[in-house]
């Protein structure tokens, strides 16, 4: 078994065998919703995300094993590899320690080391190192070198501690020791660069500010690393911010490994220059780079970790079904747009309406609504979240009222990335006749009939459920969300004669063309009628058909089985069942008392196992049961739709938008998101605001302080906490906190401050 498999088993909480079966899987070419759904006795049931980890470290280690015959081939080249150099560099098990054993043999320009070592220094160094009883100016004479420029004891001396400085800063073992000692106990500290201090305001928290760097979080790491990159701040690691001389325990780290002792020996002063010189010319900014490297991309890693958490809590958001919806886009000067659309999303009319100054149409839009609801018998209207969506929001409140028999709801739907989809060129092909603010309307209706179903058509890092996402690597983001929306759609199913092409293109074994051709396919034929059908579609065959079936549903086909979860190729398995109990497939669907009696280990044979077969069961229990919750909708307050109209103490209701690692961000209704920040989020320590809330929820707050000069909220879910008294012009000033309140983290100046900060930066993000 390779060490990879070993590795990643250990990783992943996974025995060998699995982990092998797995990557023998994904070089295959299967996909990992298929897998974690359809090979579950292959793998010994390994779950979507242990398989999605796998895959991500099976590419890390299989790079580090490149690099790593390129680096044996490279030290054996130079008939410098010796079976202990060997023995090192295949146990390496990370590219810091391998980069670190390459060190010494790596092409580099000439340096001044080198030029002593070929004017023959080399001998003279590891003299001195050897034997410190040896007198340094003495020895040196005996190594005069005119034509190479070492013309004095004091030129060859210099040329020997560049020799020694050089193989002193090359020693993996060292570096590793160095990195493990500053990883656990160095400081970060931040300040702010000379003259910066107006320009840089917003990072005002970080002008003198120092924390230890084990301990820096994501969202702070990433705000001091964008102060930086704007010459704002100035960064920099110290060993010990406690001593006289921070640096001197590193300097005695490099002394000790080395066997450096100063016993007032001839060579001791010398080789303590070496060690000082050592350490502040080529192993303190070394490794300052590559520890605050390894911070940004551990933060970078975090950030895109709660960026693909919350996108996953919004694309499994509740849908609000598949009825016929009005969509208001609000505005003022330019109108309201209006759609209407049927219950597949199909656009049935549009519109535009000016309720709102300077026009002040309100009777005339409230009419043409209302003719619009009766005439497509309208069960919902969505309302979108901008601006003078409050206002937009009373409107439709008069239509509800107006008509009584229809049952009519409306609900606040987030905006957010709608702008993105209506200029793309996805929504042109759509809609090629229709304004771009009218297909914002269609895409906010269509999000409250089917989130997943719409916001597939929108990039992921356009949907602003992140914190610092332009921040962190974008290949790694991009990745990661596609990740996300890919096993989001596979989990709830995709309706293949209904699917977009944006849609079916995220199912496991299917691409933009395929998805596209699948399209084209619908539109020339007709709806699909059975699965195999998708065998006819251009250049899709049987690897994509395997792969993707099992994900499609066909609703009022054939085959009762293609509206469900079970693959084609387990259809075999429940004839057998079937005929096993004289049943048809009409009469085992949804029977639960029946299925429940079915006995699994009856029907194990060669191609299915009791994992398997126990899935079938309880999908033909509940064929195509969508795992999304149920659809719930928020209550904005009346008469609460501006940030004028807030006052400290309200308790209100709204939608949590986007969750950070500091807190969570809540939509109240006056167009500008407010903060619970960590330590408001409940009655006792939260290490993870995810742990307690997700984006979607509905939640219950209070205001504890409106700061309406930088339009910042700060709010709380401990309904008991004390309010700070309304100040319109309010600074950093902390909300008063009630007396149980959470304590603060010792780094943080000022929690509501420090979020109020984030709010403003995520703020501009999100728009």
């Amino acid at each position: 078994m390779s060490m990879i498999v070993k590795q990643i088993a250990a990783e992943i909480a996974a025995r060998p065998e699995q982990v092998a079966a797995a990557i023998a899987l994904l070089d295959e070419g299967a996909t990992v919703p298929f897998i974690a759904r359809y090979r579950k006795e292959v793998t010994g049931a390994l779950d979507d995300t242990q398989l999605r980890t796998l895959d991500q470290r099976l590419s890390y280690l299989r790079e580090l094993e490149d690099r790593r015959q390129v680096i044996l081939k490279t030290i054996a080249e130079q008939g410098k590899l010796t079976p202990a150099l060997e023995k090192e560099i295949l146990a390496a098990d990370n590219k810091t320690r391998l980069e670190d054993l390459y060190l010494p043999y790596k092409t580099k320009r000439r340096t001044k080391g080198q030029l002593a070592i070929e004017a023959g220094m080399q001998p003279l160094a590891q003299a001195l190192l050897a034997n410190p009883l040896l007198n340094p100016e003495q020895a040196a004479l005996d190594y005069l070198n005119p034509d190479a420029g070492y013309v004095d004891a004091k030129a060859v001396l210099e040329g020997a501690k560049y020799i020694l400085m050089e193989q002193f800063a090359e020693d993996a073992d060292l570096l590793a020791r160095l990195r493990q000692y500053l990883s656990a106990n160095a400081q970060l500290q931040s300040s702010v660069a000379a003259g910066k201090e107006a320009e840089g305001a917003k990072f005002s928290d970080y002008f003198s500010h120092s924390e230890s760097l084990k301990n820096v979080p994501s969202h702070r790491a990433l705000a001091m690393f964008r102060g930086r990159n704007e010459g704002i701040l100035q960064l920099q690691l110290v060993p010990d911010a406690t001593a006289e001389q921070p640096h001197a325990i590193c300097e005695q780290m490099v002394a000790e490994h080395f066997t450096i002792r100063q016993l007032d020996r001839p060579a001791d002063a010398f080789l303590r220059t070496v060690v000082q010189w050592t350490w502040k010319v080529k192993l303190q900014l070394h490794l300052e780079n590559d520890l605050l490297s390894e911070l940004r991309e551990r933060a970078e890693a975090e950030a895109i970790n709660v960026f693909a958490r919350n996108l996953k809590d919004l694309l499994m958001s509740a849908p609000a079904g598949m009825r016929p919806t009005l969509a208001l886009d609000p505005g003022l000067r330019t109108g309201v747009k209006v759609t209407a659309l049927d219950e597949t999303g199909k656009l049935l009319n549009y519109t535009t309406i000016y309720p709102h100054a300077p026009q002040n149409q309100w009777d005339r839009s409230l009419q043409i609504l209302i003719a619009l609801c009766k005439e497509y018998q309208i069960e919902l209207i969505a309302v979108g979240n901008g601006t003078a969506s409050r206002e937009t929001d009373k409107l439709a409140g008069e239509v509800l009222k107006a008509l009584p028999q229809q049952r009519l709801s409306k609900i606040m739907v987030s905006e957010a990335g709608a702008s993105v989809y209506s200029a793309s060129e996805l929504a042109a092909l759509e809609f090629p006749e229709l304004d771009v603010s009218l297909r914002g309307a269609v895409s906010i209706g269509r999000r409250l009939q089917d989130p997943l179903a719409e916001l597939v058509k929108i990039e992921p890092k356009a949907i602003g459920v992140g914190q610092y996402q332009h921040d962190v690597n974008q290949s790694l983001l991009t990745k990661s969300l596609d990740a996300v929306v890919e096993d989001c759609v596979n989990a709830v199913g995709v309706d293949l004669n209904t699917a977009s092409a944006a849609l079916l293109a995220r199912v496991a074994g299917l691409n933009k063309t395929l998805a596209q051709n699948i399209v084209q396919y619908r539109d020339e034929n007709g709806r699909f009628t059975e699965r195999k059908q998708l065998l006819k579609v251009p250049r899709l065959g049987p690897k994509a058909y395997e792969q993707a079936a099992g994900f499609l549903r066909i609703n009022d086909g054939k085959n009762p089985l293609d509206a469900s979860g079970v693959h084609p190729e387990a259809y075999p398995l429940v004839e057998k069942i079937l005929a096993a109990h004289q049943k048809s497939v009409e009469q085992i669907i949804g029977n639960s008392s029946f299925l429940h009696k079915v006995d699994p280990a009856q029907f194990v044979d060669e191609h299915f196992g009791l994992l398997t077969i126990a899935d079938i069961l309880k999908e033909l229990d509940k064929p195509g049961r969508d795992p999304r919750p149920e659809f719930k909708m928020a209550n904005f307050k009346d008469g609460v739709e501006k940030l004028s109209d807030l006052e400290p103490g309200m308790l209100l209701e709204g939608v949590v938008t986007n969750v950070t690692n500091f807190g969570a961000f809540v939509d109240i209704g006056v167009h500008q998101d407010g903060l619970v920040h960590i330590s408001s989020l409940a009655d006792k320590f939260v290490s993870d605001p995810h742990q307690v809330v997700k984006a979607g929820d509905i939640v219950k707050v209070k205001v504890l302080e409106v700061d309406q000069a930088r339009k910042r909220i700060a709010l709380t879910m401990r309904l008991d906490e004390q309010a700070s008294p309304r100040n319109e012009n309010a600074g950093n000033k902390a909300p008063v906190k009630a007396a149980k309140a959470t304590p603060k983290p010792a780094t943080d100046s000022s929690n509501a401050a420090m979020g109020n900060a984030f709010a403003a930066a995520l703020s501009k993000l999100k728009k």
